[in-house]
């Protein structure tokens, strides 16, 4: 099953915060519920890909500034009927920011988050069910700023709060980067 994959990473994850422990029972239900979760015309919702990137001394995160939600977030995107998330996260991240020094720190999830991304043109509002692993990079590599971009930067994790408004995802990768 396409599926098993990411349903025994979700099953092995262990959430240290609250929301993720009800976020973990939601992606367990849609994903058993959906076989093509994976699918971006899944209109409820679909699976999407995270890249955490920071660098090697674990005090900065990369952000992008994403050009239709107008708001700083992780480089990341839709898995496209990509079923190994990992690959999905990793293409994205590389797509993104064009990063030669990206380095996966662990196969196993680092975060997942569920978030409401909002009516645009023909597509509804839907959901995505965002899986998030944890990357180093080279801070000092350059980068580029792709077209679903505004523009990317190397934030410190002190700064993060006023730069995202607290999104509390955001918040919650900073916390548990700041613990490793």
């Amino acid at each position: 099953m396409h599926r098993q994959d990411l349903l025994s990473k979700l099953e092995r994850y262990s959430p240290e915060y609250e929301e993720e422990v009800k976020f973990r029972a939601s992606f367990l239900s849609f994903i058993g519920t959906h076989p093509d979760c994976f699918e971006r015309s899944l209109t409820e919702g679909h699976i999407t890909g995270s890249a955490w990137i920071v660098n090697q001394r674990y005090d900065k995160a990369l952000l992008t500034h994403h050009k239709k939600l107008d708001r700083w977030l992780q480089l990341g995107g839709h898995a496209d009927g990509e079923s190994d998330i990992i690959r999905v996260a990793t293409k994205e991240a590389e797509e993104e920011s064009g990063l030669k020094s990206l380095a996966l720190t662990s196969t196993e999830i680092f975060d997942i988050d569920i978030h409401p991304i909002p009516a645009r043109g023909q597509e509804p509002q839907h959901l995505h069910y965002d899986i998030r692993f944890l990357f180093t990079a080279d801070e000092h590599e350059t980068f580029y700023v792709s077209s679903e971009s505004k523009n990317l930067s190397w934030v410190t994790l002190d700064e993060l709060s006023t730069l995202t408004q607290h999104n509390l995802s955001i918040m919650r990768m900073s916390e548990k980067t700041k613990k490793r």
